[in-house]
């Protein structure tokens, strides 16, 4: 059985407007983890510079960094004081400068975060906005005046109350915080914040980064009035954020006044933004962005259920397909983006794959070929390509994140089951997946000469740059291997995309298509062996990419007999038959 993308029309004109950012892999650095070059435990962009020969070395081409402006470090640097200053643990403007043209002279590009749906409550403007409701600044954010009451009822995400207002006594107001109480929202409705926001991105145009990954965008503009949330309507409380009335308007303007003028990368994070609203924010008529990512994937993984008992997956494979399809589908003539890790996730093979000492590599493999052979631009976190692990700390006193911190003491306030938290945080902490890049054997992975920020990960003597280098059978070699097959076929990039094999509780099963060829990409999602039935004749299939180091050389008709977690790339020829089965 196999489902056609539904939309073959806008796949095809998606592959007729070629640009650079969609045959991008973005591999995303986060600074404060990723080198050391001062033995302070602290990442920082000398240490990037020093590793850039390796990044270069994997074949991606743009690197995406989390934020490295100037911050007090409430929330490891999404609560900005000064976005056109570098943050001081991280080095300097000439720091900076000296990346940048490390990174262009390499033939990569540079795309930055872009924190603009709140500020720290140490910026300029918030300091000066809660002096005095006179203040210039003071309709730079969101108010609600005293007088009138009780503000209507925002939760938030990282407040340990869950209250997103927090009362300012020297304007006898109360101020609107998604985030932290740090993390002050600006007020998107007011022209003079955009124009603010406009002038400080081409600011980083002007020096010459190549586009911004945008945080929380979906939340920029806020309800007139702060209405009662309707939750028949939004029964997720945080989806009435993403649906603020003004937003593709705003969107739509940034591009007008800055997006438009640069060749660039624009990449959305779509928090609450729903397959079937996707394609408002990446088709080129519409001229806002030119990608969006979702959280679905995590969705899938944490609150479904498993396909069948025998399957040896605990989520619902076939939900994950489904997902995947829709959004693929839903971006019409726009383009997709790919991931399954970063910053706000555990590590991936410790989530979709296992960490199990005898599935680790395997399964990673595995993994590394679903991400870039999707359609779409794929995004790849550090340490990913080495399989890197969650650490699973013991108790909160390891945490550094205050999405685990806040969380924790508010459910020790409402006398829940802290442990039964901590163990949950094992498998989805933020944290997990911000532990110091394991660079060899030496001591603290090679990271610092130091005391590192987060405890390294103890597994790093098994699992390090250094030894994967040498291994021809690793990780780190298969993924090179994996995204030098993509980089070297362009029309592969820009094949049509059918999922096949579908209701497979296994198997993730699919075809690319272009005018040369047809590729079958099939995935075993599941620690067993299994066994795949994508509907065609395969005998005349060449198998280019085998994620175990024995090729699979059974003679396949029309089923595969796959062995766990195993990942095989088979070419057609596009006048071979491939008769369904």
């Amino acid at each position: 059985m196999k489902t056609k993308h539904a939309n073959e029309t806008g796949s095809q004109a998606a592959a007729s407007h070629r640009f650079w950012w969609k045959e991008a892999i973005i591999y995303q650095i986060y600074p404060r983890s990723f080198k050391d070059s001062n033995g302070d435990g602290i990442g920082d962009l000398p240490g990037i510079i020093s590793k850039l020969d390796y990044v270069q070395s994997l074949g991606v081409n743009v690197i995406w960094l989390n934020p490295i402006f100037a911050s007090p470090n409430d929330d490891n640097g999404y609560d900005i004081s000064d976005y056109r200053n570098i943050m001081k643990d991280f080095g300097t403007m000439k720091d900076f400068d000296l990346l940048l043209k490390g990174i262009h002279d390499r033939g990569m590009k540079l795309i930055l975060d872009l924190v603009v749906n709140h500020t720290s409550d140490e910026h300029p403007w918030f300091i000066e906005a809660h002096k005095s409701r006179n203040s210039p600044y003071y309709e730079y954010y969101h108010w609600w005046p005293a007088e009138q009451g009780e503000p209507p009822m925002r939760p938030s995400y990282f407040d340990e109350e869950g209250n997103a207002w927090k009362y300012n006594k020297p304007t006898n107001s109360y101020y609107l915080h998604y985030f932290s109480k740090k993390q002050p929202d600006l007020n998107w409705e007011n022209p003079k914040v955009r124009d603010e926001i406009y002038d400080m991105m081409t600011f980083w145009f002007d020096k010459g980064i190549d586009g911004f990954r945008m945080d929380s965008i979906s939340l920029i503009c806020k309800h007139a009035n702060y209405p009662e949330i309707d939750t028949r309507r939004y029964p997720g409380l945080f989806d009435f954020y993403a649906k603020g009335p003004h937003l593709h308007a705003y969107l739509h303007e940034m591009h007008k006044e800055v997006l438009s003028k640069y060749d660039c990368m624009s990449v959305g994070e779509g928090s609450a933004v729903t397959a079937k609203e996707v394609g408002k924010f990446v088709r080129p008529e519409r001229k806002e962005l030119n990608m969006l990512y979702h959280f679905d994937a995590a969705w899938v993984r944490n609150a479904t259920a498993p396909d069948s008992p025998g399957s040896g997956i605990d989520y619902s494979l076939i939900a994950l397909k489904r997902m995947f399809t829709e959004w693929d589908r839903a971006v019409e003539d726009g383009w997709p983006t790919i991931y399954l890790g970063n910053h706000d996730q555990p590590r991936m093979v410790s989530r979709f794959g296992s960490d199990r000492p005898e599935f680790r590599e395997i399964s990673a493999k595995m993994l590394a070929t679903f991400l870039l052979t999707l359609r779409g631009t794929p995004c790849w976190y550090a340490g990913d390509e080495i399989g890197m692990t969650n650490i699973k700390f013991d108790n909160i006193a390891q945490y550094k994140d205050i999405e685990t911190i806040s969380r924790y003491k508010k459910a020790q306030a409402l006398g829940e089951d802290t442990e039964a938290f901590l163990e949950e945080q094992k498998n989805i902490s933020r944290d997990n997946a911000r532990t110091p890049f394991q660079w060899n054997e030496t001591v603290n992975a090679g990271f610092t000469t130091g005391i590192p920020w987060l405890p390294v990960n103890p597994n790093y003597k098994q699992v390090n740059v250094a030894d994967e280098e040498e291994n021809p059978h690793s990780v780190l070699n298969y993924f090179k291997q994996v995204v030098r097959f993509r980089q070297s076929n362009k029309e592969f990039i820009y094949s049509t995309y059918t999922l096949l094999d579908v209701k497979n509780p296994q198997v993730f099963s699919y075809l690319r298509e272009n005018e040369h060829a047809k590729y079958l990409i099939v995935l075993n999602f599941s620690p067993l062996k299994a066994e795949a039935a994508p509907g065609m004749d395969l005998h005349k299939g060449k198998i280019l990419l085998n994620n175990y180091a024995t090729p699979n050389r059974k003679e396949f008709t029309h089923t595969l007999a796959l062995r766990p977690f195993e990942a095989l790339v088979i070419r057609f020829e596009k006048d071979e038959k491939n008769p369904p089965a």
